[in-house]
């Protein structure tokens, strides 16, 4: 069964390519050919890498029909952000496939209302992306009731694992707040440090997927979260680190509208949009209809990728 792979040398293509093949799935990945997977695995040495600029294409509307043309069973699609974009390769590729994955994202929640959130709470995403993600999703779930296109979303929360930065407990991606933590230096947390972020292993992520094409039934119509067992809160994964570094933790709580004195603009903004959602979902769902069971906790994935970089 051929498998196309849109995104393919990506945070969670990087793992999932390896264990598409180990699952004896014929691979086709595609991406624009400008970076390498994040982990080297012998697998991708029978992977068919495929080149298209998915950017241009689509301006000319080709996109789809380029990835139909490859004659797929599966789509797995990891980089699409807008409706339009998902329009043009559903219409390509309607009547011909079993399956097609959409990565979406936990951002289609909005603020955290009640918790831990599930898939099927009224949605009031904020800012263009979740929002986006969130038009996406019902789209998907549209075609699969009235055209019964084979749909599934899996929305990944804080993707995290060797080779990039976790977000940090101040809700951004500055590696100095760890490289101070590390040391026992001051730093600082928003409010009280108890707004929640939700991070998840990118393996973890690849793992979702492969099990939702294992239970294609299942997993057809539907959205699922893909996120470790537990949220942090701000505090708790700073007091965490504290404990892993063995230091004394040494924090300091301003009111977010302080934090803005402290931080540069991208940090400020990062912090801002984290804590506003203030993420923390269930995943009962995928272990319930997928039998996912997350390799690792939030705090596990963290420290991993913390270990290639202090």
């Amino acid at each position: 069964m051929r498998v196309i792979l849109i995104g393919a040398t990506g945070h969670i293509g990087s793992y999932l390519v390896p264990k598409l093949v180990n699952q004896g799935f014929e691979v086709l990945a595609v991406s624009r050919h400008q970076q390498t997977p994040y982990n080297d695995n012998p697998a991708w040495k029978s992977v068919k890498s495929v080149a298209l600029d998915r950017v241009k294409l689509e301006e000319s509307n080709q996109f789809g029909q380029a990835i139909a043309d490859l004659e797929p069973d599966i789509v797995i699609d990891l980089i699409c952000f807008t409706k339009q974009s998902a329009q043009q390769l559903v219409e390509a590729v309607k009547g011909k496939i079993k399956q097609f994955l959409h990565c979406g994202t936990i951002w289609v929640h909005g603020e955290t209302r009640a918790v831990p959130t599930v898939e099927g709470q009224t949605k009031r995403p904020l800012g263009e992306y979740g929002k986006n993600k969130a038009e996406i999703e019902e789209y998907l779930h549209d075609e699969y009731i009235y055209q019964q296109f084979p749909a599934t979303v899996i929305h990944p929360g804080h993707i995290v694992g060797p080779g990039w930065t976790p977000l940090n407990p101040a809700g951004n991606f500055n590696e100095q707040f760890f490289i101070d933590i590390s040391q026992g230096h001051e730093v600082l947390l928003p409010n009280l440090g108890l707004e929640t972020l939700h991070h998840v292993h990118a393996d973890d992520v690849a793992s979702l997927f492969i099990q939702a094409i294992k239970h294609r039934k299942n997993a057809l119509g539907e959205s699922f979260h893909a996120v470790s067992d537990q949220a942090l809160t701000l505090k708790g994964y700073a007091l965490s680190l504290s404990d892993w570094y063995a230091q004394s933790a040494n924090l300091r709580y301003l009111p977010i509208n302080e934090m803005k004195h402290h931080l540069n603009d991208q940090d400020f903004n990062a912090t801002v949009e984290h804590v506003s959602h203030s993420t923390n979902c269930s995943n009962l769902k995928a272990k319930k209809l997928l039998e996912f069971t997350p390799k690792y906790s939030s705090l596990e994935a963290i420290q991993e990728s913390l270990s290639e970089i202090i």
